[in-house]
């Protein structure tokens, strides 16, 4: 059984070899297939030997502006990136902007002050910019049973998290697509099996190999693995983060020593309750419902950390973070994600979750993600820029998108109301779910699958609302409408 995955495992390496030294650093040659972690790594050469003539225009990942650009407000930079890095930890992208509080190796920090981090020497004038789209495979790792928490071993276990992380410079977007613990995969020599078992079998690299084989061979540039110790200290850091919960959670896993018990409602959760939040599964919905709480999390974790409040904490959610995290990201490229932050606009934050459906009980033993590649594709050409591998690439008519209608206003029958109105309009797939038990004041259209365009034509239609990249929405449907109150202010009017 080892065979194909010690295969599987060669192929990776030298896969990660390829794609590990996008930059150069120096003009001596160097062993570019093991760059380690961010908390432990000892830079090999400083910042100040790197110029612009060093860097391959064509091989390089990020470069060095001959002008500096204007000095961005301190209070959305430090927003972003605290952001980004805290829903690193918890979900996956998590990783992508933990390098702004990822502290300085030793060999740049020596003559400064030992707190120094990137973000500080960011604000110094070292500014460097991405020069082409990057893909980081985020994954936040189980809890491996019988380990110290301060031993290496605690990211060999398997992923409870996994995302591909896609930071664009040439439109200026992240594009995060969770991908379900549950999907299953082929792995040589062990057959078909769930995806998060790929780090358990081979680490990181066997991991990105899996992912990139099953996603129509999208590139893996850098990964990043951040141990599930860090989120409820991180979050009772930050003070608690206020959450809607859905409905009443209660569950209890002995081996993940994970007790659930949480009441319906808005609640500022503390970071045991946060946790029990993102990892509930006895809703029906299983690993996707997780996923789907978790894209919640990210979102009201983003909206937690852009409070003043928290910005004095930062020194100290460093020494935390630090801790936790292994990655092959490069500190040149920690300070180009860094200096990308600063222009990020909330609407190019965007989420998606892998499509597919529940496998039944009569077609495998075990509960697989089943993937819909048709879907996929989509996914993968709107979010990824990866060219379509199925014959199939026409895109399905608007008119016959499965729209899923959840009234969230608070007024009876509002729901039914816009469903017979886009019905009217000529959509054909229109159902109506269960009433949101928030009420909204407006209108969300929530992109379930992916479908960006789908979602922009809806919102013309209806005349109101705003789109949701995040799949939160019902599992059946293709886009869903949670209905507010600026509906009934339109009927009114």
């Amino acid at each position: 059984m080892r065979d194909g995955v010690d295969g599987l495992q060669n192929q990776s390496d030298q896969y990660k070899t390829q794609q590990s030294s996008p930059v150069q650093v120096s003009e001596e040659p160097s062993d570019s297939s093991h760059i380690p972690s961010a908390s432990t790594a000892t830079a090999t050469a400083s910042v100040a030997a790197i110029t612009p003539a060093q860097l391959s225009d064509q091989a390089r990942l990020v470069r060095v502006p001959e002008r500096s650009p204007s000095k961005p407000n301190p209070l959305r930079w430090l927003g972003w990136g605290a952001a980004l890095v805290t829903t690193g930890v918890v979900s996956g992208v998590l990783g992508v902007a933990l390098s702004w509080l990822t502290p300085l190796p030793p060999t740049l920090a020596s003559d400064t002050d030992p707190q120094l981090s990137l973000s500080d020497l960011w604000s110094k004038g070292f500014r460097y910019n991405i020069t082409r789209p990057v893909n980081i495979l985020v994954m936040g790792i189980d809890r491996v049973p019988d380990v110290p928490p301060d031993s290496p071993e605690v990211l060999n276990g398997r992923s409870d998290t996994m995302l591909l992380v896609q930071v664009d410079p040439e439109d200026n977007s992240i594009n995060v697509l969770s991908i379900p613990r549950d999907t299953q995969v082929e792995i040589p020599g062990v057959g078909l099996t769930k995806i998060n078992h790929a780090n358990m079998l081979g680490g990181d690299s066997l991991a990105a190999r899996v992912v990139s084989r099953n996603l129509n061979g999208v590139p893996i540039d850098r990964y990043v693995r951040v141990s599930t110790e860090a989120f409820r200290e991180l979050v009772d850091l930050l003070g608690g983060v206020e959450v809607f919960v859905p409905q009443r959670m209660s569950y209890t896993d002995e081996t993940q020593k994970l007790y659930i018990d949480l009441e319906q409602g808005w609640q500022n959760l503390n970071g045991d309750q946060a946790e029990q939040f993102a990892r509930f599964r006895a809703d029906g919905n299983g690993d996707i419902g997780r996923v789907q709480r978790q894209q919640q999390l990210i979102r009201a974790l983003r909206d937690r950390i852009t409070s003043p409040a928290v910005i004095p904490k930062l020194p100290e959610a460093i020494q935390l973070v630090q801790k936790y995290v292994d990655t092959n990201l490069s500190l040149e490229e920690m300070l180009a994600l860094a200096n990308f932050g600063v222009s990020l606009e909330q609407d190019s934050f965007r989420m998606v979750m892998l499509p597919g459906r529940f496998s039944t009980a009569d077609e495998f033993v075990a509960s697989y993600w089943i993937t819909d590649s048709d879907a996929v594709d989509q996914v993968m050409q709107e979010y990824f820029q990866v060219p379509s591998i199925t014959s199939s690439e026409e895109r399905r008519a608007l008119n016959h998108l499965y729209i899923a209608v959840q009234n969230a206003s608070g007024e009876p029958q509002l729901g039914n109301q816009v469903a017979s109105y886009l019905q009217e309009q000529g959509f054909d797939n229109v159902y109506v779910i269960q009433d949101w038990p928030d009420r909204q004041m407006q209108t969300d259209i929530i992109v379930q699958r992916g479908d960006m365009q789908g979602a922009a034509l809806l919102e013309n239609v209806l005349g109101l609302g705003r789109v949701v990249s995040a799949s939160t929405g019902d599992l059946q449907s293709d886009l869903t409408i949670r209905v507010g109150e600026d509906w009934a202010d339109r009927i009114d009017g």
